[in-house]
């Protein structure tokens, strides 16, 4: 007897697996087949502990009798409360906790969020190129068109808006930018940020800026969109606990600005889950009280590693610019390497068992370079650079 057929919702048409997903599982496939050890320089999952205080905290908060029921959907007050006063001591941002904040489970929730809520089919939406692909798939799910910019040496790895403009900016309701800069590693400035309070007031339009990375690798200070004068009129953050607090499996985010739009994304979000589990947010509560100790300590660590990325990256041949922030180094392959980052890490890979993540995968711009993870041990890394010294030969 045959089963029904049934035909994937057409919103899915354009969106694919993960690359990662997909890759990885490929990878493992691989790897059992031959029993071959593929050291994985790939996603930025920290491999680092949260403070022991907050995983005290948590086990502590969990034996209580009284906290396994539903939440609130809008985040408990401890929690609320905590990501106001975090933006007030590190980014000077005054918010109202109770209607300016909004906790997520995970600020990648928080980008469907953003888009369920406020993109109407047929909406251009500016996505950056090279960029974080959730941001593309979001779009494309809620019926919006994406409006890649580029991001390249050329500019320095920022908006051109005057090219922005020259293609065009009519529709364009939404715009997505992320600085420090996931893949590129580039740090906002002030003036950045002025321009594109400006841009947006001018043309109407809702910025959303995603902001995990301000604190690891920054030699700048960390910064917010939000402490730009006129900002609050224009743009909303999103920030999250994953990479500079060890914490990415908690799923803790969250998203700050004005009332109005946080009330209209709890109205979709209380939709779609019922808050999140007490314990966590009140864990939550102590890793954003930590101090400046806490952070010097964790970039202590990825920057020792980073020496050793860039060790891989010089036996291969690549190049790229210091002080980038976060967790990754973006890295731009050999001008004479005929082929694309696909088929550069796949040779990569066949030649050494290193795999690098190709810098196609978040956009076109992206094309001519290749991202590694620094979310793995040194020794790891080393192995990874003694791999190719001793494989790698064009």
């Amino acid at each position: 007897m045959n089963g029904v057929t049934i035909e994937r919702a057409h919103r899915m048409d354009g969106t694919g697996e993960y690359y990662f997903s997909r890759r990885l599982r490929e990878i493992a496939e691989i790897e059992a087949a031959t029993g071959r050890q593929i050291i994985k320089l790939a996603m930025g999952s920290p491999d680092l502990p949260p403070h022991p205080s907050v995983i005290e905290r948590l086990s502590r908060e969990a034996q209580r009798p009284d906290v396994h029921k539903y939440m609130s959907f809008k985040g408990e007050p401890v929690l609320r409360r905590a990501f106001a006063e975090w933006y007030s001591r590190w980014y000077g941002v005054e918010l109202d906790w109770d209607s300016e904040v909004l906790p997520l489970i995970g600020s990648k929730e928080g980008i469907m969020h953003v888009c369920q809520t406020f993109v109407n089919p047929g909406d251009r939406i500016l996505v950056p190129n090279p960029g974080y692909a959730a941001y593309k798939a979001a779009v494309r799910m809620t019926g919006g068109v994406m409006v890649p910019y580029s991001l390249n040496k050329a500019n320095d790895f920022m908006p051109d808006f005057e090219a922005i403009e020259r293609e065009g900016v009519e529709g364009i309701k939404l715009m997505f930018c992320n600085f420090p800069g996931m893949p590129t590693g580039q740090t906002p400035t002030r003036e950045l940020f002025e321009k594109i309070v400006a841009f947006a007031r001018k043309h109407n339009i809702l910025v959303i800026h995603d902001n995990p990375y301000s604190f690891i690798r920054n030699h700048g200070k960390p910064m917010s969109i939000l402490s730009v004068e006129g900002a609050r009129e224009v743009a909303m953050e999103m920030n999250s606990l994953s990479k500079g607090h060890s914490m990415a499996g908690w799923r803790v985010g969250v998203i700050v600005g004005k009332k109005e739009w946080v009330d209209s994304i709890l109205t979709f979000k209380s939709n779609m889950d019922t808050g999140m589990f007490y314990p966590i947010q009140a864990a939550a509560e102590t890793a954003l009280s930590l101090g400046q100790e806490w952070f010097d300590e964790l970039n202590a660590v990825y920057y020792e590693r980073e020496k050793q990325g860039c060790a891989i990256l010089d036996a291969l041949g690549c190049t790229y610019r210091p002080h980038q922030a976060g967790l990754f180094i973006w890295a731009e392959i050999p001008e004479d390497y005929p082929g694309d980052s696909y088929r550069y890490s796949e040779e990569v890979m066949e030649a050494t068992d290193v795999f690098l993540t190709p810098g196609a995968m978040f956009g076109t711009e992206g094309e001519r370079y290749v991202r590694i993870t620094l979310c793995c041990p040194a020794e790891q890394l080393e192995r990874a650079a003694r791999r190719i010294r001793e494989r790698w030969h064009r």
